[in-house]
């Protein structure tokens, strides 16, 4: 038996693509890649101790040239506790080849697209803005440049947005010291005279009649149980962590075996899962060890409420035992992930909600009261609020005065800037990254300056992003927009499932980022453009330049790999005068000219 230190294995082009002026850009879609070994883990390679895992096949690449008849197994477990691993040694499975595929196309696909768009836009601007982008690194990712458009495309909206005044009559009515506000059913009007018409007709017959008063059994839900897009998200709105340190902190106390494995998309509790023993170890707390007692006292125990999303490999994120011993933010998350535990498997909040519907000159009105009857999971769940609203006893078919009527008026509001939490909510539901991978995009995003954050934490885009999305929109392509990436996703899924083929999947979407490549490559000058409106003036770009950076279409296939060649000029004689420009075809596979 092996333990695992991760991915042992990177993927990278040979050598002679790796410098950045090695080749042209168009040239790493073809490019042949080859999986290494990163330094600091040379030595695991060749002892095999420690072996790579892409989802448990990768070593296989490590033992098998070792010893051809080894099988290879995976122990798959959630959390470090003895009886865990012992359940997963027991429930031994083999590797799953699919899912390893889809790894594969994924790992391939984004350094074939990443590092070719990389390429070409920094080289390219870094000449033409030499003053500010001398010694930025432009990057470009499938997931990255989606995730800078949603916020781009806020900002750009809310720049969009025209105002508009409305009108809404208020009543309130004073009983015994308390003050009801009766909403107006039409909400608001955009029309001030027919809102003014409506309100005169009330002040002449101020006289409002109940019409209805119904009480019914009102529930606030717990909440559901932790995947980790909740946890970014709720940790961020309700913590203000973001969601890179959210899981940098999440996966630590996981190796401290405090917590459950902190990837996963479940939300709901597999039924052989012992809920009882977790609730339990909670008991001791002097915070909410009260609360966990009275969730083993409820009738039928521990009771989760249950999603419907599950990755049929870890259970929602939950504590495995208490400590006391943490400091800081993660005090913070480890207390935050048990309080979420505990709500979700205690009782929904119970209430009895009161609605009285007055009219008055034929227009109607109604209010709402709010009796909390049992707090529930609210006792031990700070992060929800759910306030006690009173009002008076009404019958139906009695009258009053109201204290007042009013006409009000007021304007529509812009949507706000997005925070991390409404980012991730967008990634996720365009299909845009994994949760594994949301908070790595937004970071990179932020570190790159394409965006940056308010005072109040929401995502504001700088000069830089603004220039390249709207570059490339200009350009006809929606590079900014989720749906190429929400493509390859759906593809990635269809893989993993065994229903795709990786090397068909792999094909067409290099084919397609390549002649989007090309085609952006021809269009180049609209980047400039667009970045010179926010960086002032462009350098010229030379037509040599432009030319050398445009790959004309290949014509020929390269007779000892079969993959597209395209031509290629090369000086001879160091550049001195006299010097000879050659023209060939080049292939990756050689990664030399050969002349005509």
């Amino acid at each position: 038996m092996t333990s695992v230190s991760g991915h042992l294995l990177g993927l990278e082009f040979k050598a002679q693509f790796q410098k950045w002026h090695s080749c042209n850009p168009v040239l790493l879609f073809d490019a042949e890649v080859e999986k290494y070994c990163t330094h600091t883990h040379t030595h695991l390679c060749t002892s095999g101790w420690i072996m790579c895992v892409v989802i448990a096949v990768a070593p296989l690449s490590v033992c098998v040239p070792v010893k051809p008849s080894v099988q290879v197994f995976r122990a798959r477990f959630s959390e470090i506790t003895p009886n865990s691993i012992r359940r997963a040694c027991d429930m031994l499975t083999e590797p799953d080849g699919n899912v390893s595929d889809a790894v594969d196309v994924r790992q391939e696909l984004d350094l074939r697209i990443g590092a070719s768009f990389t390429r070409f836009q920094t080289l390219r601007l870094q000449k033409t803005f030499p003053a500010s982008l001398a010694n930025q690194l432009i990057s470009y990712g499938s997931c990255q440049f989606p995730t800078l458009g949603f916020v781009v495309e806020r900002f750009k909206s809310i720049q969009a947005f025209i105002p508009e005044t409305f009108y809404k009559i208020r009543v309130l009515h004073e009983v015994e010291e308390e003050s009801v506000e009766f909403s107006w059913k039409r909400n608001r009007l955009f029309n001030h005279t027919a809102c003014l018409v409506i309100y005169q007709i009330c002040m002449e017959d101020p006289i409002a009649t109940v019409t209805s008063v119904t009480s019914k059994p009102k529930s606030k839900w717990r909440p559901l149980p932790l995947d980790t897009v909740e946890m970014e998200k709720l940790v961020s709105r309700k913590l203000r962590i973001g969601a890179k340190e959210t899981m940098k902190i999440a996966e630590k106390l996981y190796t401290q075996g405090l917590i459950s494995y902190p990837r996963t998309e479940t939300n709901l509790f597999p039924k052989d899962l012992a809920l009882g023993p977790l609730v339990e170890h909670q008991t001791h707390s002097p915070s909410w060890g009260a609360f966990a007692r009275g969730v083993m006292e409820q009738p039928g125990g521990p009771n989760p409420r249950q999603g419907t999303k599950t990755d049929q490999a870890h259970p929602p994120i939950h504590p495995i035992k208490y400590t006391n011993t943490l400091q800081g933010n993660e005090q913070r998350v480890y207390e935050f992930i048990v309080r979420h535990f505990l709500a979700c498997v205690s009782l929904d909040a119970v209430g009895q909600e009161t609605v009285v519907e007055v009219e008055m000159a034929h227009e109607r009105f109604s209010a709402n009261g709010l009796m909390i009857i049992r707090r529930n999971y609210l006792d031990v769940y700070p992060y929800d609020r759910w306030s006690t609203k009173v009002i008076p006893v009404y019958e139906q078919g009695s009258q009053f005065q109201p204290s007042a009527i009013e006409m009000l008026d007021g304007q529509t509001s812009p949507p706000q800037l997005l925070t991390e939490a409404d980012l991730i909510s967008l990634m996720e539901k365009h299909g845009i990254g994994t949760d594994a991978t949301h908070a790595d995009h937004i970071e990179t995003i932020k570190s790159r300056m394409y965006v940056g954050l308010t005072a109040d934490q929401r995502f504001l885009p700088g000069e830089l992003g603004m220039g390249l999305v709207e570059g490339y929109n200009s350009m006809g392509y929606e590079m900014s927009k989720p749906h190429l990436r929400a493509e390859l996703e759906a593809d990635l899924k269809l893989v993993s499932e065994g229903r795709k083929d990786k090397q068909s999947v792999l094909r067409h979407h290099i084919h397609k980022y390549k002649s989007v490549f090309v085609e952006s490559v021809k269009k180049a000058k609209r980047l400039d453009e667009a970045l010179s409106i926010y960086l002032g003036a462009a350098q010229e770009f030379s037509e040599s330049e432009q030319q050398d950076m445009e790959m004309p279409l290949p014509v020929r296939k390269c007779p000892q790999c079969g993959r597209d060649m395209v031509l290629r000029r090369r000086k001879e004689g160091n550049g001195k005068v006299g010097s000879v420009v050659k023209e060939g075809w080049f292939c990756c596979c050689e990664g030399r000219l050969v002349l005509l």
